[in-house]
């Protein structure tokens, strides 16, 4: 048996943390804004991805795993009603993050280029997928299910509602004017 110390076990997450981390120590204020909400815990949600939660340690650094999340983050933005939610916020805001910057000094300038236009078109496809599948459900829901209703037959139903609307009435006045 080795005596050498077990690696990190190589994830998105680990990944994700590594580079967030470097951002993190060039831009010293941000860090020194994370260090008082050590220990909580922050769920990241993209879609079609599984959710990875992230901790922040004591220094302020972001590694994975975590006990409660302690605000949500999503790729529209970041939710929740908490001091670290508003203080994520207010990063997402301020920090420059440039991904094929940071990949470039790790990997190489043309590795990170290729690296950063393969994440750029995965999160394209993703968008893409998640706008097709939208409108095949709705198309579902309205031409199969016959659920929904097209706004442009809402408009052509109550037109004719109102002209038999305006047509009862004027049989109603026919018929008492007859009595």
């Amino acid at each position: 048996m080795s005596g050498a110390a077990p690696t990190a076990k190589a994830t998105p997450a680990v990944a994700f943390c590594f580079l967030l981390n470097q951002l993190l120590a060039r831009e010293r204020w941000a860090l020194e804004r994370l260090v008082p909400f050590a220990g909580q815990s922050v769920d990241v949600r993209l879609p079609m991805l599984p959710a990875q939660r992230f901790v922040i340690g004591a220094d302020g650094r972001i590694a994975p795993g975590g006990a409660e999340p302690g605000a949500l983050v999503t790729l529209q933005g970041i939710s929740g009603a908490t001091p670290l939610a508003d203080e994520l916020r207010y990063l997402a805001r301020h920090l420059r993050w440039d991904a094929e910057e940071e990949l470039s000094r790790i990997v190489g300038d043309v590795a990170g280029h290729r690296l950063a236009g393969a994440l750029r078109a995965f999160l394209d496809w993703q968008r893409d997928a998640a706008l097709r599948i939208g409108e095949a459900l709705v198309d579902y829901a309205v031409q199969e299910r016959g659920v929904l209703v097209r706004r442009p037959e809402l408009a052509l139903l109550a037109g004719d509602i109102e002209r038999f609307a305006q047509a009862l009435e004027a049989l109603e006045q026919r018929v008492s004017r007859l009595d």
